[in-house]
Protein backbone atom coordinates (compact mmCIF):
# COMPACT_ATOMS: atom_id res chain seq x y z
CA UNK A 1 0.00 0.00 0.00
CA UNK A 2 1.56 3.52 -0.74
CA UNK A 3 1.97 6.15 1.63
CA UNK A 4 -1.30 7.77 0.97
CA UNK A 5 -4.31 8.71 4.22
CA UNK A 6 -7.01 8.83 1.41
CA UNK A 7 -5.77 5.25 0.26
CA UNK A 8 -5.65 3.91 4.26
CA UNK A 9 -9.20 4.85 4.37
CA UNK A 10 -10.14 3.32 1.35
CA UNK A 11 -8.55 -0.11 2.54
CA UNK A 12 -9.64 -0.16 6.10
CA UNK A 13 -13.34 0.72 6.72
CA UNK A 14 -13.81 3.11 9.26
CA UNK A 15 -15.99 0.92 11.10
CA UNK A 16 -13.73 -1.60 11.02
CA UNK A 17 -11.01 0.76 12.25
CA UNK A 18 -12.84 1.38 15.50
CA UNK A 19 -13.57 -2.36 16.02
CA UNK A 20 -10.01 -3.02 16.01
CA UNK A 21 -8.80 -0.24 18.48
CA UNK A 22 -11.87 0.04 20.81
CA UNK A 23 -9.90 -1.79 23.41
CA UNK A 24 -8.00 1.57 23.79
CA UNK A 25 -8.80 3.60 26.78
CA UNK A 26 -8.52 7.14 25.50
CA UNK A 27 -8.57 8.76 28.96
CA UNK A 28 -4.98 8.82 30.49
CA UNK A 29 -4.44 10.75 27.04
CA UNK A 30 -7.50 13.33 27.35
CA UNK A 31 -6.57 14.10 30.48
CA UNK A 32 -3.32 15.24 29.48
CA UNK A 33 -4.10 16.83 26.37
CA UNK A 34 -6.91 18.66 28.10
CA UNK A 35 -3.85 20.00 30.76
CA UNK A 36 -1.88 21.17 28.46
CA UNK A 37 -4.26 22.75 25.96
CA UNK A 38 -5.34 25.59 28.81
CA UNK A 39 -8.83 26.07 27.71
CA UNK A 40 -7.43 26.67 24.36
CA UNK A 41 -8.51 25.56 20.61
CA UNK A 42 -7.44 22.23 19.37
CA UNK A 43 -6.66 20.80 16.11
CA UNK A 44 -5.91 17.19 15.98
CA UNK A 45 -3.50 15.67 12.63
CA UNK A 46 -4.89 12.50 11.78
CA UNK A 47 -7.97 13.07 13.88
CA UNK A 48 -9.30 9.92 12.30
CA UNK A 49 -12.62 8.67 13.65
CA UNK A 50 -12.38 10.96 16.82
CA UNK A 51 -10.80 8.25 19.36
CA UNK A 52 -9.63 11.42 20.75
CA UNK A 53 -11.00 14.24 19.26
CA UNK A 54 -14.40 13.71 20.43
CA UNK A 55 -14.27 13.63 24.03
CA UNK A 56 -11.89 16.23 24.23
CA UNK A 57 -14.83 17.47 22.59
CA UNK A 58 -16.70 16.87 25.74
CA UNK A 59 -14.63 18.59 27.87
CA UNK A 60 -15.61 21.65 26.44
CA UNK A 61 -12.67 22.39 24.05
CA UNK A 62 -13.10 23.64 20.49
CA UNK A 63 -11.65 20.78 18.51
CA UNK A 64 -10.49 20.85 14.56
CA UNK A 65 -8.79 18.70 12.50
CA UNK A 66 -6.63 17.55 9.52
CA UNK A 67 -7.73 14.22 8.24
CA UNK A 68 -6.75 12.45 5.23
CA UNK A 69 -9.00 9.83 4.54
CA UNK A 70 -12.65 11.50 3.54
CA UNK A 71 -14.31 7.80 4.77
CA UNK A 72 -12.71 8.32 8.39
CA UNK A 73 -13.70 11.64 8.58
CA UNK A 74 -17.57 11.07 7.69
CA UNK A 75 -17.28 8.52 10.40
CA UNK A 76 -16.27 10.83 12.56
CA UNK A 77 -19.32 13.11 11.64
CA UNK A 78 -21.46 10.87 12.06
CA UNK A 79 -21.03 10.30 15.75
CA UNK A 80 -22.68 12.66 18.55
CA UNK A 81 -20.99 15.86 18.53
CA UNK A 82 -19.28 14.47 15.39
CA UNK A 83 -20.92 17.26 13.23
CA UNK A 84 -19.51 20.45 15.23
CA UNK A 85 -15.56 19.41 14.65
CA UNK A 86 -14.58 21.54 11.44
CA UNK A 87 -12.15 18.67 9.13
CA UNK A 88 -10.13 19.78 6.36
CA UNK A 89 -9.36 17.11 4.12
CA UNK A 90 -6.14 16.86 3.04
CA UNK A 91 -2.15 15.98 3.84
CA UNK A 92 -1.83 17.22 7.24
CA UNK A 93 1.96 17.81 6.59
CA UNK A 94 0.82 20.97 4.25
CA UNK A 95 -3.03 21.32 4.87
CA UNK A 96 -4.54 24.55 6.80
CA UNK A 97 -7.25 24.76 8.99
CA UNK A 98 -8.28 28.81 9.48
CA UNK A 99 -7.56 29.99 13.05
CA UNK A 100 -4.73 29.63 15.63
CA UNK A 101 -4.46 27.00 18.35
CA UNK A 102 -3.25 26.21 21.76
CA UNK A 103 -2.51 22.82 20.86
CA UNK A 104 -1.66 20.44 17.85
CA UNK A 105 -1.69 16.78 18.44
CA UNK A 106 -0.59 14.20 15.72
CA UNK A 107 -1.09 11.09 18.07
CA UNK A 108 -1.11 7.27 17.65
CA UNK A 109 2.38 6.81 16.11
CA UNK A 110 1.05 8.84 13.07
CA UNK A 111 3.71 10.97 12.33
CA UNK A 112 5.42 7.80 10.61
CA UNK A 113 2.28 8.05 8.43
CA UNK A 114 4.44 10.43 6.14
CA UNK A 115 6.77 8.87 3.34
CA UNK A 116 9.50 10.55 4.14
CA UNK A 117 12.06 12.75 6.45
CA UNK A 118 11.26 15.95 4.02
CA UNK A 119 7.41 15.30 5.24
CA UNK A 120 7.48 14.89 8.64
CA UNK A 121 9.45 18.10 8.63
CA UNK A 122 6.99 19.56 6.70
CA UNK A 123 4.86 18.32 9.44
CA UNK A 124 6.44 20.02 12.29
CA UNK A 125 6.22 23.75 10.59
CA UNK A 126 2.45 23.04 9.89
CA UNK A 127 2.13 22.53 13.70
CA UNK A 128 3.84 25.68 14.26
CA UNK A 129 1.99 27.52 11.40
CA UNK A 130 -1.23 26.64 13.11
CA UNK A 131 0.02 27.45 17.08
CA UNK A 132 -0.39 30.72 18.87
CA UNK A 133 2.60 32.08 20.55
CA UNK A 134 3.12 29.36 23.64
CA UNK A 135 1.24 26.92 22.32
CA UNK A 136 2.17 22.88 21.75
CA UNK A 137 2.80 20.49 19.38
CA UNK A 138 2.07 17.15 21.04
CA UNK A 139 3.79 13.82 19.24
CA UNK A 140 2.78 10.34 20.46
CA UNK A 141 5.08 7.80 18.84
CA UNK A 142 6.78 4.58 19.22
CA UNK A 143 10.07 4.36 20.26
CA UNK A 144 12.32 2.14 16.58
CA UNK A 145 13.43 -1.04 17.75
CA UNK A 146 15.06 -3.22 14.79
CA UNK A 147 16.48 -5.52 17.10
CA UNK A 148 13.09 -7.55 17.62
CA UNK A 149 12.88 -8.28 13.89
CA UNK A 150 14.98 -11.47 12.27
CA UNK A 151 15.73 -11.22 9.25
CA UNK A 152 13.94 -8.02 8.13
CA UNK A 153 10.50 -9.45 9.33
CA UNK A 154 8.40 -9.56 12.55
CA UNK A 155 5.32 -11.37 13.80
CA UNK A 156 3.79 -10.01 16.93
CA UNK A 157 0.68 -10.34 19.06
CA UNK A 158 -0.86 -6.94 19.45
CA UNK A 159 -4.29 -8.05 21.75
CA UNK A 160 -5.25 -11.07 22.67
CA UNK A 161 -8.70 -11.52 23.78
CA UNK A 162 -11.73 -14.50 24.15
CA UNK A 163 -13.49 -13.04 20.95
CA UNK A 164 -10.48 -11.05 19.32
CA UNK A 165 -6.90 -11.48 18.26
CA UNK A 166 -5.14 -8.83 16.82
CA UNK A 167 -1.37 -9.60 15.11
CA UNK A 168 0.81 -7.58 13.89
CA UNK A 169 3.16 -8.61 10.50
CA UNK A 170 5.81 -6.59 9.70
CA UNK A 171 8.89 -6.23 7.39
CA UNK A 172 12.06 -3.75 8.04
CA UNK A 173 13.56 -1.69 5.50
CA UNK A 174 15.69 -0.18 7.34
CA UNK A 175 18.24 2.15 4.15
CA UNK A 176 14.73 4.11 4.26
CA UNK A 177 13.76 3.76 7.88
CA UNK A 178 10.47 1.91 6.63
CA UNK A 179 8.39 -0.10 7.99
CA UNK A 180 5.74 -2.37 5.75
CA UNK A 181 2.69 -3.57 8.31
CA UNK A 182 0.04 -5.35 8.35
CA UNK A 183 -2.48 -5.83 11.18
CA UNK A 184 -4.43 -9.76 11.16
CA UNK A 185 -7.69 -9.22 13.30
CA UNK A 186 -9.06 -12.70 14.02
CA UNK A 187 -13.16 -12.43 15.27
CA UNK A 188 -15.57 -14.88 15.24
CA UNK A 189 -17.14 -13.33 11.97
CA UNK A 190 -14.00 -13.62 9.83
CA UNK A 191 -10.45 -12.23 8.87
CA UNK A 192 -9.54 -8.47 8.63
CA UNK A 193 -6.60 -6.57 6.69
CA UNK A 194 -5.08 -3.77 7.64
CA UNK A 195 -2.23 -2.61 6.57
CA UNK A 196 -0.35 0.54 6.86
CA UNK A 197 3.33 1.90 5.78
CA UNK A 198 5.69 3.59 8.53
CA UNK A 199 8.87 5.82 8.08
CA UNK A 200 9.68 5.56 11.63
CA UNK A 201 12.46 7.79 13.33
CA UNK A 202 13.95 7.82 16.63
CA UNK A 203 13.18 10.89 19.67
CA UNK A 204 16.49 12.85 18.89
CA UNK A 205 16.00 12.72 15.12
CA UNK A 206 12.20 14.05 15.75
CA UNK A 207 13.92 16.88 18.05
CA UNK A 208 15.78 18.17 15.30
CA UNK A 209 12.93 18.56 12.95
CA UNK A 210 10.85 20.37 16.16
CA UNK A 211 14.40 22.96 15.62
CA UNK A 212 13.95 23.23 11.85
CA UNK A 213 10.60 24.30 12.68
CA UNK A 214 11.06 26.71 14.86
CA UNK A 215 9.75 24.48 18.19
CA UNK A 216 11.23 23.78 21.51
CA UNK A 217 10.98 20.64 23.15
CA UNK A 218 9.14 20.75 26.54
CA UNK A 219 8.54 17.42 27.67
CA UNK A 220 9.11 13.63 26.59
CA UNK A 221 7.82 11.59 28.74
CA UNK A 222 7.12 7.37 28.64
CA UNK A 223 3.62 7.45 28.23
CA UNK A 224 0.79 9.69 28.56
CA UNK A 225 1.01 9.51 32.71
CA UNK A 226 3.62 11.40 32.62
CA UNK A 227 6.25 8.74 33.71
CA UNK A 228 9.65 9.67 32.96
CA UNK A 229 10.89 8.42 29.64
CA UNK A 230 13.97 6.11 30.40
CA UNK A 231 16.57 3.29 28.07
CA UNK A 232 13.81 1.17 28.05
CA UNK A 233 10.95 3.13 26.72
CA UNK A 234 9.07 1.61 24.09
CA UNK A 235 6.94 4.57 23.64
CA UNK A 236 6.55 8.34 24.08
CA UNK A 237 4.86 11.48 24.67
CA UNK A 238 6.71 14.42 23.40
CA UNK A 239 5.35 18.11 23.81
CA UNK A 240 7.11 20.79 21.56
CA UNK A 241 6.19 24.71 22.33
CA UNK A 242 6.42 27.68 19.95
CA UNK A 243 8.32 30.06 21.91
CA UNK A 244 6.84 33.33 23.12
CA UNK A 245 8.08 36.17 21.36
CA UNK A 246 10.04 38.69 23.21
Amino acid sequence: MPFDASEYGRHIPADVYDDAFAHLDPTEAVDRLAALAEGGPVCEFGIGTGRLALPLQERGLTVAGVEGSSEMAGQLHKKTGGDRIQVAIGDFASTRVPGEFSLVLLAFNTIFALPDQAAQVACFRNAAAHLRPGGRFVVEAWVPDPGAFRAGAALRPVRVAQDEVLLEAALLHPAEQRMTTTKVRLTGTGVDLLPANHRYAWPAELDLMAQLGGLVREHRWADWTGRPFADDSRDHVSVYRRPVSA
